[in-house]
């Protein structure tokens, strides 16, 4: 054999073995691609969480669920607890109720606001915030890493409450806020602040629905913003 004909040979050998390798890793990715499971998410919470005032998909678990397809994370269950006007109590009774699965994938909480506007025992709260936290973890495979927490807006400025000492509102939901992220942190659980998000319609009735009280598509979407590095952080093997 000449050397032009083994130079040949040999750069065939090499473009051969280069095409094989590449179908190989080709066949890799859209294996590991196909073998990813559809997330199932469990959104458990009151009014904040249905959005009440606005349609369900602009809500933020709807919204949530958008923003995960739109990065290239499989969502196929968004499960809702939630009525509006529940208390921590009216929560625990909802669960009991529908008794929902312990496979979710993602489980967050958002709960308070109620048991703040009926004035009821602030001990309560803190008691029974922790048995849904339990709970959440529980619907999550008892894995407290696919759990986060979303804190309870201040509903104080918004024009349904200005006959309603605003100033005590954001105060006491402070109160409640701090004991709900002082409880995710010993279970080491992201706790999520969008209350000075909601702080924000005070000078942007944009951000509310037309109740005047509930957030409106526009502040979920910001909520989402700020939700979406923990969620994302959650859900990335």
């Amino acid at each position: 054999m000449n050397v032009s004909v083994k130079t040949d040979f040999n750069f065939f050998l090499v473009f051969f073995f280069v095409l094989l390798l590449s179908n190989c890793d080709t066949k890799v990715k859209k294996s590991a691609s196909d073998s990813t499971q559809p997330i199932s998410y469990l959104a458990l919470g009151d009014s904040y969480t249905i959005g009440t005032g606005i349609e369900q998909e602009h809500s933020y678990p709807y919204q949530l669920a958008d923003s995960l397809s739109t990065l290239g994370f499989k969502i196929d269950t968004t499960f809702i607890i939630a009525t509006n006007g529940w208390t921590t109590t009216d929560l625990k009774n909802g669960i009991t109720e529908r008794s929902p699965s312990s496979d979710f994938d993602l489980v967050s909480l958002l709960i308070g606001v109620n048991n703040q506007y009926q004035w009821l025992d602030i001990e309560l709260y803190e008691t029974e915030f922790r048995e849904l936290l339990e709970q959440a973890i529980g619907f999550a495979g008892g894995d407290s890493k696919k759990v986060f927490v979303i804190s309870i807006p201040n509903y104080g400025v918004t024009p349904f409450a200005q006959s309603k000492e605003p100033e005590t509102i954001r105060r006491k939901i402070s109160e409640y806020n701090t004991l709900a992220e002082d409880i995710s942190s010993e279970y080491d659980i992201p706790f999520i602040n969008i209350t000075p998000i909601s702080e924000m319609a005070e000078d942007d009735l944009s951000l509310l629905a037309s109740d005047e009280l509930h957030p409106s598509a526009k502040m979920y979407s910001m909520w989402i913003e700020e939700m979406l590095p923990t969620v994302t952080h959650i859900l990335e093997p």
